[in-house]
């Protein structure tokens, strides 16, 4: 099926074509709109034998006319369109490694997404064009291990079979984990040989496994053990196997989103993927970044060259019914993914080994005694030992001293400091019941700290804070909720708080039904409304099950159910769907998320910084520290190193444990 956007123009007649572009460039000031109409109407083939006929009628190059009468962004696009795609590649390759500095992003971008086809035509092109021989340039330009894997990457050798043998897949797992993982020092001949030859077909098989061995993605490992270009050509390789039209997608929106347009990037991509895989692209990009790919070239760029890009592009798949079920396809792959990867959650915070209460409470009161403070040995103690540890300090200081040690750190420690130091030594139960009381008490309500709770706790921690609830406060959760909030939201929250959420497997027949609920806006039967619906399966569901019903509502609509919620919901109620939603996709990522938020931009939320690094600490912050590498291409360490200062940040950072 040809999945292009751009196709050849039917009743096609070469010489026709080559008056009409020389009559809009004959006279003063050229008709840009017919010259930009007639070339992206047409395919490359056809551009080309246009070329060969203007040349025969007038003796002139119509290349050369057309840079003459066109200017800017216009002119580079539309001569992009002119050449044939190896040339085109031939001609981006040439000026990224000619001039001062080499545009490496380019050199990534071109050869880690072709074919082995394209990078002989290509090197082919080269030759011609130039007369030059390709790889000598890049060796000449190029150093270390990236060199290395763009030579490989420049042979066009990758297998190409799609019968593959189990064997050589968990072998070559292994051995990926070995020459990385497992190993001090990378041996990274390895990640070259095996990314460098095996087919695509194959490599997907061994990133699964690689997965269910090492428990993380070969994209964190690549990030990991290599640096520099070598490493991001390496996650390019890994992107473009997983699905080419991913990697593409992601790129043009990159290149347009934020302050200023890549628009080298945005030409490079549109004009090189017209013809081979647009559709796709589109379809990834609208699941991806809930917009359409023609919308946001419309929102960033202008005049002529707008018009050539959004004829490029093709369709907008905002409009209604233009939305394709493959795109829902990719989303559902993603599902599946994440579905099978057994993901061991792990915290940062060990019990310590050699521990001693008594010991531990000596240096904790040595530390409070006389004049002044010595932070450093209670952030060392505390941020060092498990939260069972320390209910046991606690009570060997007071079998000790006859002290109170909450008291006492209290009147030692101040601000932020003494936020964080306190609430790591309460028990977990404890500190949540803390900060919901927080949030419903005296004049307002905190909401959103009522929903990062209440929708990312499980039963067993919904049960434990009921009960460190009413020992504190003398109060049922429940009844301050129901006091301090109303309408659906409300009621959501009770839900909520009964720590009642249903613990098995999915059902398959039960989630189809569920998705249809769900999916149902016109449902006639209006006793129950659409917050109703959601809140009988969001708050009462399992995850497993209810990972299953999103994915059958991909299925049915060709929407994920987070857009849904945001198009249909509003306040409160759209919140915390839309953070049991992403809880149950992927728990990590969403504390991930919300760390990056307290961070970002001017000043820094401490609240919520001190309130998530305490509370999962012990449970997924590896996972969370994970998965925000991933998603903002910095570590939580170093962002927590750049937005905090003093003792708080250096209790903060020994909690996040390692720089990633």
């Amino acid at each position: 099926v040809y999945r292009g956007s751009v196709k050849d123009f039917p009743g096609f007649n070469a010489s026709q074509d080559a008056e009409a572009l020389y009559n809009a460039m004959k006279g003063f000031g050229s008709d840009k709109e017919a010259i930009l109409d007639l070339i992206t109407s047409r395919s490359n083939k056809q551009r080309v034998e246009i070329c060969q006929a203007y040349k025969s009628l007038y003796g002139k190059d119509l290349i050369a006319d057309l840079k003459y009468e066109l200017t800017g962004k216009f002119e580079r696009l539309i001569v992009s369109l002119m050449r044939p795609p190896a040339y085109s590649d031939a001609k981006e390759i040439k000026d990224a490694i000619g001039g001062i500095g080499t545009d490496e992003k380019c050199l990534i971008e071109i050869l880690a997404s072709r074919t082995n086809q394209e990078i002989h035509e290509l090197v082919a092109a080269y030759k011609d064009a130039y007369e030059r021989d390709l790889e000598a340039d890049i060796v000449g330009d190029t150093s270390g291990h990236f060199k290395k894997m763009l030579v490989v990457l420049l042979q066009g050798t990758r297998e190409e079979d799609d019968v593959v043998s189990e064997d050589l897949v968990e072998q070559d797992a292994k051995d990926l984990l070995e020459a990385g993982e497992l190993k001090w020092g990378t041996d990274e001949a390895q990640f070259i040989y095996i990314l460098g030859r095996r087919s695509k077909q194959h490599l997907r098989l061994v990133f699964d496994e690689y997965l269910k061995i090492s428990g993380k993605p070969i994209e964190r490992s690549i990030r990991g053990e290599l640096s520099g270009d070598f490493e991001k050509l390496m996650l390019a390789v890994v992107k473009c196997i997983r699905s080419t039209a991913e990697y593409f997608a992601e790129r043009l929106y990159k290149a347009m989103k934020g302050l200023g347009t890549r628009d080298n990037t945005l030409i490079r991509i549109m004009v090189s993927r017209s013809e081979i895989d647009m559709l796709d692209i589109r379809e990834v990009f609208r699941t991806k970044y809930e917009k359409s790919l023609y919308n946001m070239i419309k929102e960033d760029t202008s005049g002529e060259y707008k018009k050539a890009l959004l004829k490029l592009c093709g369709g907008d798949d905002d409009a209604a019914g233009e939305f394709f079920p493959e795109a829902a396809q990719v989303a559902y792959r993603m599902w599946e993914l994440s579905a099978v990867a057994k993901v061991e959650l792990r915290g940062t915070v060990q019990p310590a080994g050699s521990f001693n209460d008594d010991g531990d409470a000596q240096v904790l009161r040595k530390a409070m005694k006389g004049l002044g403070t010595d932070e450093g040995a209670i952030i060392d103690v505390v941020t060092q030992r498990s939260n069972a540890q320390r209910q046991q300090i606690i009570k060997a200081y007071k079998a000790h001293y006859g002290r109170d040690l909450m008291a006492d750190l209290k009147s030692e420690l101040s601000g932020s400091l003494a936020k964080l130091i306190l609430g790591l030594m309460l028990t977990p139960a404890q500190y949540d019941a803390k900060q919901l009381r927080k949030a419903v008490e005296g004049a307002g309500t905190d909401e959103s700290v009522l929903i990062e709770i209440m929708a990312t706790r499980n039963n067993r921690e919904i049960a434990a804070i009921n009960e460190a609830y009413q020992q504190a406060y003398h109060k049922r959760l429940e009844d301050d909720l129901s006091s301090d909030t109303s309408g659906h939201f409300k009621r959501i929250l009770v839900s909520l708080a009964l720590g009642n959420r249903d613990e098995g497997p999915e059902n398959l027949t039960q989630a189809h039904e569920d998705a249809k609920k769900l999916a149902d806006v016109s449902s006639n039967d209006s006793s129950d409304s659409l917050e109703t619906r959601f809140l009988s399966i969001l708050c009462t569901r399992s995850y497993p099950h209810l990972r299953r019903v999103f994915q059958e509502f991909i299925k049915m609509t060709n929407h994920d159910v987070e857009h849904a919620i945001r198009k249909r919901m509003s306040g409160d109620v759209r919140d915390a769907f839309v953070a049991i939603v992403r809880s149950v996709k992927n728990k990590p990522a969403f504390f991930a998320d919300k760390l990056y938020k307290s961070m970002k931009g001017a000043g820094t939320d401490e609240r919520t910084l001190t309130r998530i690094m305490i509370s999962r600490s012990e449970i997924d912050l590896l996972n969370i520290r994970g998965e925000f590498i991933d998603l903002f291409d910095k570590s939580l360490h170093h962002m927590i190193e750049k937005d905090t200062s003093g003792d708080y940040r250096k209790a903060l950072l020994a909690l996040c444990g390692g720089e990633d």
